[in-house]
């Protein structure tokens, strides 16, 4: 039991120290805004198509595909109908948004930090799934993989946020609360491991249809709208091979 505390706060915490190097890139051009952003894009895309929907589609085989494409396109769904409600999270942002000027990147941002909070949830599931069965070292590996994939998503939730007006305090605020949510998730998973072993599957591919919506909907357009089309392209490029190396080593 104290190992699976130890592993659900340094995999919570580990989103938090990413926030926290994440303020070394707060006061920056739009240039440069794009490239992090276009970089964050390739983090969630192969967090999503690697460490989510594969998983998923491994997990339940060929008999059982449909459970993880149901969960993709329920996710997607689900995020468009939250993009619809994203006015009402404007609270949470601590923004006087009849004085702010840029609502829309306000919804923007706080539809993409949801989208963070959501894909944290299952792979939090996993990692308490892995400690509540028999081998105690692949659930370490598993713990170890998703706190270092962790960070980099920790860096790139914070500019965003910070350059649509949300003040530091309230960012990293912002950006714990959606790394406590993989340490209610690790909790989850191991004290209900059987249930939670056959709903994963669905829980991975519904968090990578989310993170998939966001990148095509939200971030792609939104990198490519101001110029630095080809620098974008680029950092969403480097962003998906670190983390595809990350997965190499320590998957």
């Amino acid at each position: 039991m104290l190992l699976v505390l130890i592993t659900a706060i340094g995999v919570g915490g580990a989103t938090v120290i990413g926030a926290l190097i994440g303020f070394m890139f707060r006061n920056i051009s739009q240039k440069y805004n794009n490239a992090i952003l276009g970089f964050a894009a390739g983090v969630m895309l192969a967090a999503a198509v690697i460490g989510l929907i594969i998983p998923s589609a491994e997990m339940t085989g060929r008999s059982g595909i449909w459970m993880t494409v149901l969960g993709i396109f329920f996710g997607a769904i689900f995020l468009n109908f939250m993009d619809k409600l994203t006015p009402h999270l404007h609270n949470l942002s601590g923004i006087d948004v009849e004085k702010h000027a840029h609502n829309e990147s306000l919804d923007k941002v706080l539809l993409f930090v949801f989208a963070i909070a959501i894909h944290n949830f299952p792979e939090g599931l996993a990692a308490g799934v892995g400690f509540g069965s028999e081998d105690i070292g692949n659930a370490l590996m598993v713990a170890i993989g998703i706190a270092l994939q962790n960070i980099p998503e920790g860096m790139v939730i914070i500019s965003p946020m910070i350059l649509v007006g949300i003040s530091k305090r309230r960012a990293l605020l912002i950006g714990s609360a959606t790394g406590l949510v993989e340490v209610i998730g690790t909790f989850i998973g191991y004290f209900g491991s059987s249930i939670s072993e056959k709903i994963l599957p669905f829980a991975l591919a519904f968090a990578g249809g989310t993170m998939l919506y966001v990148i095509s909907d939200e971030m792609i357009p939104d990198t490519h709208s101001h110029g630095y089309e080809r620098l974008a392209t680029y950092s969403l490029l480097i962003g998906f091979t670190v983390m595809l190396v990350l997965d190499m080593f320590i998957g």
